[in-house]
């Protein structure tokens, strides 16, 4: 683990006790504490028989039957209480790598949240350089335009592009004073 902390030392190389799903889990806890399991099975046991030996009418049977479910539950505390002891050290250090390793997913995951964040403002940076560069063309390219006049071009035609041209700039002209439809119709009328 890069993280920098020791595995617990039961553990050693085993990275399936750190990585495991709940059936293996499951299975691991039978066979950390298997007296659990028999505990509960002869609490099962008694009480099943318990119930048999009252329908058939059996009360001496049905008393012995829920002395050895409690004795069978008693069973079951004590190993449970014997095998939480035994395996605490192991719990423990569990606890602290799931800690480490959630803390360790938690900076993984900031440090992928900046590192989209850095390269969204780069490239914000590059499409506002880029706004910025096809601005200032635009404007060149207009003040170019307003520096020469139409009317060197117009000279160096022939009459029929000058009038052309004038006729053009005064379509222009006049669209801009009574607006599109009408200039539409009065260019549709000339052409005809």
């Amino acid at each position: 683990m890069s993280s920098g902390a020791p595995l617990p030392s039961s553990f050693d190389g085993n990275e399936d006790f750190f990585s495991e799903s709940r059936w293996q889990k499951l299975s691991r806890r039978l066979k950390e504490d298997p007296l659990i399991p028999l505990g509960m099975a002869l609490t099962t046991w008694a009480l099943i028989s318990a119930t048999r030996s009252m329908r058939s009418g059996d009360h001496a049977r049905t008393n012995i039957m829920f002395r050895r479910r409690i004795y069978a539950q008693g069973f079951t505390i004590a190993a449970m209480a014997v095998g939480g002891l035994y395996w605490k050290e192991d719990r423990d250090k569990r606890k602290e790598f799931d800690k480490l390793q959630t803390e360790k997913q938690r900076t993984a995951k900031r440090d992928a949240w900046l590192r989209e964040l850095e390269a969204r403002d780069e490239e914000e940076k590059m499409l506002k350089a880029k706004r910025e560069r096809r601005r200032a063309m635009l404007k060149e390219k207009k003040e170019a335009a307003d520096a020469s006049d139409l009317t060197p071009a117009i000279d160096s035609g022939s009459e029929s592009q000058q009038a052309e041209v004038v006729e053009k700039k005064s379509v222009v002209e006049s669209t801009e004073q009574r607006g599109v439809v009408a200039a539409a119709k009065e260019l549709l009328w000339r052409r005809n």
